[in-house]
């Protein structure tokens, strides 16, 4: 009979470091037994030690940083702790396996992208570099309020069994979360490629989008002659025209749409931009609508027609 895979991490109160170590392990060796205890020889002979044992040897399933003279950190000086130093080693191997991606060098962006919303942050809470930072951060505080307050404890054996017990709420909501957001980042570097594959228009300055949710902007910056971009809407009745910002995070258009067609709806839109199935301009001259995407497109072939907006 083989042996079940071991984890090994320390008992009592926990945080998110050693929570979304285990969580990741246990998402690629379901089948293997969670241990918590400061046990030496127990932490020894486990498959591998996560927040505990004074050891990072990935090689050798250890992932510790308290340990005198530990200095691993990322290139950009973000210093290991647990959860980054089990998902530096394994986080692309889930990435691979809960997607079905052989494309290593997709498999390790969006392992990355994970490493930057979500996983620095994480360890920086944990080492004290910041107690607040951007990104999915707040998880660390939100998962420090599964720990017993004061007035619960009671016998060290009674404090054991309830902390098991919150430990394993932890971890189940770490792996959810930690699965959804890997999704996200999957479908944003997947989404991405499409937008780069996708058909340019009107001398480059129009990109014509396969379907809507595409993330666009985070590939906008790669292309500094777009002004608009078309995809269908999400109930698929109509096409719409979005302008392009500066930046991604901006409201700056490159090119605003006309003036004239600002607040207008329907028939009013309809006879002001000559596009007969036009159905909406914002007031803000951000994004507008037609029915069909030939009326889209031509909507779009119009901005790009009208002057510039004087600055």
């Amino acid at each position: 009979m083989n042996t079940p895979t071991t984890i090994a991490t320390h008992n009592g109160s926990f945080h998110a470091d050693d929570v979304f170590g285990v969580a990741v392990l246990r998402l690629l060796h379901p089948q293997a037994r969670l241990l918590r205890t400061r046990d030496a020889a127990q932490i020894a002979a486990a498959d591998f030690a996560v927040d505990v044992g004074g050891e990072w040897d990935a090689a050798r399933g250890r992932f510790d940083h308290h340990q005198r003279g530990f200095a691993g950190a990322r290139a950009n000086g973000v210093v290991y702790a647990s959860a980054g130093l089990v998902w530096a080693a394994h986080g692309p191997a889930l990435v691979a396996q809960q997607f079905g991606l052989e494309d290593g060098a997709l498999v390790q962006a969006i392992a990355d992208s994970l490493d930057e919303a979500l996983v620095q942050h994480l360890d920086r809470a944990d080492t004290g570099a910041a107690n607040a930072a951007p990104g999915l951060f707040g998880l660390s505080a939100l998962l420090a309020q599964f720990n017993l307050p004061w007035d619960r404890r009671g016998t060290a054996e009674q404090d054991d069994a309830a902390s098991q017990a919150r430990f394993a709420q932890a971890v189940d909501l770490v792996t959810q979360l930690l699965l959804a957001a890997l999704d996200q980042q999957r479908a944003r570097h997947q989404g991405a490629q499409q937008v780069r594959e996708a058909q340019a228009l009107f001398g480059g300055r129009v990109l014509l989008l396969p379907r809507g949710g595409l993330p666009w902007r985070d590939v906008s910056a790669e292309m500094p002659d777009l002004w608009f971009v078309v995809y269908p809407d999400a109930s698929d009745q109509q096409h719409q025209l979005h302008v392009v910002t500066v930046e991604p995070q901006s409201f700056q258009a490159r090119k605003d749409l006309p003036r004239a067609w600002a607040g207008l709806r329907d028939a009013e839109l309809a006879q002001a931009s000559g596009v007969a199935d036009a159905v909406f301009c914002h007031n803000g001259r951000f994004i507008a609508g037609a029915r069909s995407l030939q009326g889209a497109l031509k909507l779009a072939e119009l901005a790009v027609a009208a002057p510039l907006d004087p600055k």
